[in-house]
Formats: structure tokens, sequence, C-alpha cells
């Protein structure tokens, strides 16, 4: 009887994968393309989406600026009213006097409109914190002691941020009238605060009293067009909901960060990470 003979095991060659024909390399160039186009399309339509929301900015500050026109030139013209009818030089002075004044209020207010308004290619400089929050205020076009609110400051004169002065002041007037919006018919407190957070960095916050965010939106509020703003009379819903996604991106663009704590009728407080400048 013949042994049997031990089988040999084979082992399978290893295929090399088949080299790329013309037609796979053109439909990858092709594919490259289209995804280069759509990353185009998807950046205009993210600048369209922010001038949007700066539209809309504006169209609330110019909306705030004629409320606030018509009760500065009603003091003025009764002023001028007075000194004309009595003729007395004093009163004249003192109405020419206000005049000027409340013309520089005015114009200061414009600016700062106008910059809201600005559409240019974003620069990166030393900016001063404090200065830029100012300007949002001053872009609100009103006092928010006229709303009975009280309104601090806890930012150093000389504290100063990486960033695009337009872009930050976009911000701060977000979240300066959000935070007013939440506490609007009653009286309240917004804190503006900033402070060095280690060598490289400035932590800024923008605190309030006020009514606070639901735990199920706190999550979403960054997202677009997720807003927390109640309906008015008519069923509208004031606001786009866009504003704050829109901080989130601005921030994000200059190598920052933005987040929020909230509770239900306690307030709100957003804090802002951003590069520090000498």
């Amino acid at each position: 009887m013949n042994p049997t003979r031990p089988t040999r095991s084979k082992t399978p060659a290893v295929q090399s994968a088949p080299p790329p024909t013309t037609r796979t390399i053109a439909s990858e160039e092709l594919l490259q393309e289209q995804i280069q186009r759509l990353e185009e399309q998807f950046g205009r339509l993210r600048e369209q989406v922010r001038q949007t929301q700066q539209l809309a900015s504006l169209g609330t500050a110019a909306a705030m600026i004629a409320h606030e026109y018509n009760n500065m030139m009603a003091v003025v013209v009764g002023r001028a009213r007075m000194a004309l009818d009595t003729g007395e030089r004093d009163l004249m002075i003192k109405a020419l006097e206000l005049t000027l004044k409340q013309a520089s209020i005015v114009s200061a207010m414009a600016d700062r409109i106008l910059g809201l308004a600005v559409h240019e290619a974003p620069t990166r400089e030393p900016v001063g914190v404090r200065e830029v929050v100012e300007g949002a205020l001053t872009a609100m076009c009103r006092d928010p002691a006229k709303d009975g609110i009280t309104l601090k400051i806890e930012v150093d004169d000389d504290l100063k941020v990486r960033a695009d002065e337009r872009q930050l002041l976009q911000v701060f007037f977000n979240l300066l009238l959000n935070a007013r919006e939440a506490i609007q018919h009653r009286s309240g407190r917004i804190k503006v605060g900033a402070a060095p957070d280690g060598a490289d960095s400035v932590r800024i916050w923008v605190k309030d009293n006020g009514c606070g965010i639901a735990p199920e939106n706190r999550e979403r509020i960054f997202e677009p067009f997720v807003t927390t703003k109640k309906r008015d009379a008519s069923g509208k819903v004031k606001g786009s909901g866009l504003g704050l996604a829109i901080c989130r991106d601005i921030i994000t663009e200059h190598q920052g960060s933005i987040s929020v704590e909230s509770e239900p009728d306690e307030g709100t407080t957003f804090t802002i990470i951003l590069p520090r400048a000498d």
C-alpha cells in the first residue's frame, strides 16, 4: 500500500489593486471639483446669512435711535421755544448748548450703527474690550437705566484682545440686546466683566438676572433659527434665531470659544474666551 502523500496547502496569491483607469481618475477629479464648488457655495451662503443678521441688528438699532431721537428733539424744541418766547439771552445760550449736546449724542449713535452695517474683510488687531463694549451700548441707542436696568462694566481700560473690532461689536451688541430683552419690564441687572485667563487669553462675561433659559433650550441655544424669545401680541416671534449662532461663528473664527450658563427665573451668563493682545 502506498502511503498517503500529504497535501500541500496553497496560499492564495495577493492580488494587487488594478491601476486606476482614465475614467476613474476623471471621476475623482470631477468629484473634487463638485466638492470645491459646494464649499464655495456654502461659504457664500454663510456670508449672506451673516449679512442678514447685520441688517436685522441695523433695523433694531434704527428703531431705537428713532425713538430716542424723538425724545431728545422734544427737549431741544421745548427749550428753544421757551428761549424765543422770553427773548432772554441766557436761555438762548442754554438752548444752543443743549442742541449741540444732543446732536453729538445722535451723531455717536449713528456712527456705531454704521459700524454694524459696514461689510469689509475682517482684520485681526489689538482691540480694547471696554471700548467695544461701550460701543455696543452706544449702538443700542437707549440707556438701560431708562428701562429700570442697572448696568455695570468691570473691564480694565488696558485689557485688549486680538480681534476684528466690527465683528466683536456685533457680538456684544447681540449679547447686550438679549440681556436687556430678558429683563425688560422688570428691574434688573446686567454686568459685563473681563479678566486675563492665563498668559494668552482673556475671559469676558455678560451676566443678567433675567428670565433665564429652559434646560431643553440651553443645549441648542447656538444653533441657527433657535430662539427662546416669546411671541408678541400678533403671534410673531421677535428675532430670527440667528444672533447667537453668528456670535458663535465669529468667536470661533477668532480662535476663541463661547459658552452659556443659565437657570430659569435666575438669569443667564455668556462667557467668551479670546486670544489676548499686548
